[in-house]
């Protein structure tokens, strides 16, 4: 027999709604940049340009990479624990994740802001 110690009534809800969610706000994300895109046939640099210096767009674009990072690291996160026994390892593992997701969240920021 398994005696499993449950830590609270809704354990694991949190992070498969953030999935869900994240999942949904990706989606919604790419099917507006595939309609500018499908609606846009002579698309250059200069017309991209302009797109992405509309606020709506950085602002779309920046709740994108954070939905893509939050996603992300749960499952990294979820993979880890299930996969990585050596506690040292997996702890280095979740925060080396962590580190590269920051960072490719600021470098977005840079990038969309600069």
């Amino acid at each position: 027999m398994v005696n499993r110690i449950v830590v609270g009534a809704h354990y694991g809800t949190r992070d498969w709604l953030a999935q869900r969610v994240t999942a949904v706000l990706m989606v919604i994300y790419t099917v507006i940049l595939a309609f500018v895109l499908v609606t846009n046939p002579s698309l250059n640099f200069g017309v991209w340009k302009d797109l992405f210096a509309q606020g709506w767009m950085r602002v779309a674009t920046l709740l994108f990479a954070v939905s893509l990072a939050w996603h992300a690291w749960v499952g990294a996160r979820d993979i880890l624990m299930d996969y990585i026994k050596h506690d040292g390892l997996r702890l280095a593992l979740q925060v080396l994740t962590l580190v590269l997701l920051a960072t490719y969240a600021g470098w977005t920021i840079q990038v969309l802001w600069r």
